[in-house]
């Protein structure tokens, strides 16, 4: 996933994803370009926009993230609350998700992610919103905006929004949703009650994991 440096955890002993994961360096891949790495849009080009503190993922990590996901991805649907490039979320829908909702506040990346959904065949299946991400949560939610099965939360950094988010979005999500969360390695990062750990890793700079709700 991409983010903007303005607004907008151990992995279990003898996990070998865990460990790749860890030695694949930063966690960020290089700017310019990302790529879709598994499913019927395998080796698909996403943009890095030219913004400040744009931040993509590695194609390490999210190769050890969809893996840990793969089970549950058919038929999902998913929610990218801070889309940037929309790698996680495309990802999802190339490996089998049903839908995603793509929230992006920033409008040339949110062009962006609309024109590269026109332009793959079954894109329809992705729906980009240009708006602030809290102030999408904070409204009533539209048809198709609730119920989500899979909900990443990597927001910029800079901004601290995990706790922010907690309280909006838990309601949207599913009785037995799954949640990806990604933060800065030294983060204090506290999950919302219910959750549980299902995978973790690290890099060198960050922290990601896999949650599922219990309960």
């Amino acid at each position: 996933m991409s983010k903007r440096g303005r607004s907008g955890a151990r992995s279990p002993a003898g996990s070998a994803g865990d460990a790749s994961a860890a030695r694949g360096g930063s966690g960020r891949a290089p700017a310019g370009k990302v790529r879709i790495i598994g499913g019927r849009w395998r080796g698909t080009r996403l943009n890095v926009g030219d913004a400040p503190g744009l931040r993509p993922t590695s194609d390490r990590v999210r190769e050890t993230l969809f893996n840990w996901l793969q089970p549950m991805l058919p038929g999902a649907r998913a929610l990218d609350l801070f889309a940037g490039s929309g790698a996680l979320a495309m990802e999802a829908l190339s490996r089998g998700a049903a839908g995603a909702v793509l929230v992006e506040r920033d409008p040339a990346l949110a062009a962006e992610l609309r024109a590269l959904a026109a332009r793959l065949p079954g894109g329809e299946a992705a729906r980009v919103v240009q708006a602030d991400a809290l102030a999408w949560l904070a409204q009533p939610p539209a048809a198709g905006e609730a119920g989500f099965d899979l909900a990443f939360v990597d927001p910029p950094f800079a901004a601290g929004l995990w706790d922010a988010v907690w309280p909006a979005l838990l309601p949207r999500l599913a009785p037995s949703a799954w949640l990806y969360v990604e933060a800065p390695l030294d983060a204090a990062l506290a999950l919302p009650a219910g959750w549980t750990p299902h995978r973790e890793g690290t890099t060198r700079e960050v922290r990601y994991g896999v949650y599922r709700r219990i309960g």
